[in-house]
Formats: structure tokens, C-alpha cells, sequence
């Protein structure tokens, strides 16, 4: 889970670094799909730091351009307002979906057909919470306010609806324990 003291440290940061981040983290390939993503998230973040709406509504419409693409063309949706922590991997394309309202902690590793989003329509702003070093296995798919806790690991097409915990391995639908 991102704190506020990471939240400080993201901020000092250039946009610039970050992207140096996530390309070195993306195994210095500029192609794969997962780090262009992540760079139009921070590109959409960066241009939301455009205090005067009028500046900032060129950069808006290049985002919003940008990340159709991304979606369309790859397949993960990653909207701007995802707090995404430093060098996150997305490993694979394909059936990404992110809710806006999650975070996402450092290093760590998404790969294709995971979905994290909200379980209930009556409540549109649950999200879960990613802490730092956690593998999403592929297909995986977290629903609401859960708080997935540093160094987890979320197996292959697991349904996680509950909280887990730090260290943890969880597995099954519904998710279950499997290694605390």
C-alpha cells in the first residue's frame, strides 16, 4: 500500500526519472506494451500537475488520445488516477483492467487478465490496495476494498475477496491461504 511518505518520495521524482524507472524495470525495452502503459499514466499524472485548465487541456486531449490506444490497441486499462507506486511491471498484454480509484505499490507485477476493481455497484469507489512487491498471477481478479498486504502473491485466476495478508499466498475461487 502506498504511504505518504512514498507518496512524497514519487513526487520528488521527475517525470523523467519514473520513466527511466519503469524502462529499466521493463527490462530496458521501450516496445513492450506494459511500459508504454505505465509511461501514459505518468504522462497522465504529469499533465494534471498543469495548474491553468487552459494549458493543461492540449495535454488532456493528448492523454485521452494516448490512452484509447493503449486500451485498444494492448488491452490494459490504467487510467491517470490510479496511484501507481515506482516500477511496476505489467508483464503481459491483454484484458488489463484497473479501477481509477486503486493503488498500486512498488515493484510490483501484473500480469494479462487481471482485473481490479469494485464488487458492488452501490459502492462505485472500492478499489483494492496493492502493497509493495505483490505478483498478480495471470487472470487473476480482485473486488473491493481489500488490502492485499507487502510481498503477497495472488495465484493464477484467483477470485480475491477478503484482505490478505502480508506474505501471504492465496489461491482458489474464492481465494483462500494456501501459505501464510
Amino acid at each position: 500500500m502506498i504511504t505518504n511518505a512514498n507518496e512524497a518520495e514519487a513526487s520528488t521524482l521527475t517525470f523523467w526519472q519514473q520513466i527511466q524507472e519503469d524502462w529499466i524495470a521493463h527490462g530496458r525495452d521501450w516496445t513492450k506494451p506494459g511500459f508504454r502503459s505505465v509511461v501514459v499514466h505518468r504522462f497522465g499524472v504529469w499533465q494534471m500537475t498543469i495548474k491553468p485548465r487552459l494549458l493543461r487541456a492540449p495535454f488532456s486531449i493528448f492523454y485521452r488520445m494516448l490512452f484509447r490506444k493503449v486500451r485498444n490497441h494492448y488491452g490494459i486499462e490504467l487510467p491517470d488516477s490510479v496511484q501507481l507506486g515506482r516500477r511496476v511491471i505489467i508483464e503481459h498484454q491483454g484484458a488489463i483492467v484497473i479501477h481509477g480509484n486503486c493503488s498500486i505499490g512498488d515493484d510490483c507485477i501484473i500480469r494479462q487478465g487481471v482485473t481490479l476493481g469494485n464488487r458492488y455497484l452501490e459502492h462505485p469507489f472500492d478499489a483494492p490496495k496493492l502493497g509493495k512487491h505483490v505478483n498478480v498471477g495471470a487472470g487473476a481478479k480482485i473486488f473491493g476494498n481489500v488490502t492485499v498486504g507487502d510481498d503477497a502473491n495472488i495465484g493464477a485466476n484467483a477470485v480475491v475477496l477478503c484482505d490478505v495478508p502480508a506474505g501471504a499466498t492465496v489461491v482458489g475461487i474464492p481465494a483462500r491461504i494456501i501459505y501464510p
